[in-house]
């Protein structure tokens, strides 16, 4: 059966737009009726918002390194790295090896095993953790991180930013989102220094964390401006509120993440995405003040007993023993060191090509996380990157997926450790291909 939403792209085409989506309906329809069969047994045809667009997501086959082959068998340089998630590329045999052994020997354990001891001592050192606790996901570390800063302090308000992310139920692209976790949410402007230190000092003792990312990820990879993550901090401290760094994304900057590149330290830090090659993972770690308060051997002090932390799958086998090789072998902090400076030389090549054009497009980002944006000057706030052309936005992502480059629609890339230097050089003609097309 043939859907209204397929149907709508066999109509004549009237605009630009009109066109590249009917193009792009044409060039595959595998994916157009695989797209069709999933929407019969899931919501909008897939499990992640993330990835809806128009005309229908491509499903995709196979991966090996970092090229990806849809079920029309077309293959795409993945500049996507599935938001950050896929930093090794497809099929990693060091990490598959090391699951599969691991799984060989013990598989649900319903108890403790030497993989996970052996990641969370790769975290501390790498990470410069006391303590630390594994969650299924970002959104878990960043639930857990909140609860032990509320835990601690006996306050309830919890200041995010504008243009933030933190999860499925931490949303804050224009304002909280209706489905969030119902907490007492005190919204800030990112990159305002002023206007934030102004609302901490307003909520004073009711507030009971700052949580924030260096750059937001899913707000359009807008690095955090100089001095606004550490001052934003010491502001928080000096009314008692703890400090949360979200680095689940910007973990793979420089040795230790990004917070500490830009001279800040956060009380608790969550982690996520690429430390578990691959499989679900997420982590949230800090002082042993504040984590310690999981130690459900320490007697009840002051009314006050250990917080209870459940989960079958926080120390799964297979994502404790991916880590372990992605931490330990593959991305050390010497090879986190080297790709962020690649990532930093990749975008000031887009910025010479986006330079040849005269189109409003730029690129924001820091190290191997960049975004592009249909605004004429880079935006440095959420409210500028809101600015943005639409049309243009998705002409450029169609148009590049055309030209066989993966990137998300919304223009994010994300590099991977195996994308090659001519993969990388295929993506940037690309990039100036599309924009004289466009032009």
């Amino acid at each position: 059966m043939v859907t209204s939403e397929a149907c709508q792209y066999r109509n004549v085409t009237t605009t630009p737009l009109d066109h590249a989506r009917q193009a792009f309906a044409d060039r595959h329809p595998q994916s157009r009726l695989q797209h069709e069969m999933a929407r019969t047994v899931l919501p909008g045809g897939h499990t992640r918002t993330v990835l809806t667009h128009l005309p229908f997501p491509l499903t995709f086959a196979a991966g090996e390194g970092a090229v990806l082959t849809d079920a029309d068998g077309q293959q795409y340089i993945d500049l996507l790295g599935d938001y950050t998630a896929g930093l090794l590329g497809h099929s990693d045999r060091r990490v598959l090896d090391a699951v599969a052994s691991a799984l060989s020997v013990l598989a649900s354990a319903g108890g403790i095993h030497h993989h996970e001891v052996a990641l969370a001592q790769l975290m501390c050192s790498r990470f410069g953790l006391d303590r630390v606790r594994f969650t299924n996901s970002g959104t878990e570390a960043n639930l857990m991180a909140i609860t032990t800063a509320m835990m601690f302090t006996g306050r309830q308000k919890i200041m995010v930013f504008h243009g933030g992310y933190h999860g499925g139920v931490l949303y804050f692209a224009s304002g909280a989102a209706p489905w969030n976790a119902p907490y007492d949410f005190v919204i800030a402007p990112y990159n305002d220094l002023d206007g934030t230190v102004g609302l901490i000092e307003q909520e004073g003792d009711q507030l009971a964390a700052v949580i924030v990312e260096p750059m937001l990820g899913s707000g359009g990879c807008i690095p955090s401006a100089p001095g606004f993550l550490a001052g934003v901090f010491a502001a928080a401290r000096r009314v008692g509120a703890v400090c949360i760094a979200d680095e689940v994304m910007t973990s793979r900057h420089g040795p230790c993440g990004l917070a500490a590149l830009v001279g800040a330290t956060a009380d608790i830090t969550t982690y996520g995405k690429y430390i578990g090659g691959g499989f679900s993972f997420g982590a949230f770690g800090g002082t042993a003040e504040l984590l310690d308060q999981f130690d459900g051997t320490r007697p009840d002090t002051g009314g006050r007993r250990a917080i209870s932390h459940a989960g079958t799958f926080n120390n799964n086998i297979a994502t404790m023993a991916a880590g372990e090789v992605v931490l330990g072998e593959v991305f050390t902090a010497d090879a986190a060191v080297a790709h962020t400076a690649r990532g930093e030389e990749f975008r000031g090549h887009i910025e010479t090509v986006l330079d040849k054009h005269d189109l409003p497009v730029s690129v924001t980002g820091y190290g191997s996380m960049m975004s592009l944006h249909a605004c004429a000057r880079a935006p440095s706030t959420p409210h500028e990157a809101a600015e943005r052309d639409e049309t243009l936005q998705e002409l450029l992502f169609l148009g590049l997926y055309q030209r066989g480059i993966y990137t998300a629609a919304r223009g994010m890339i994300n590099l991977s450790l195996v994308v090659t230097d001519d993969q990388l050089s295929t993506a940037l003609d690309a990039l100036d291909d599309c924009l004289t097309e466009l032009s």
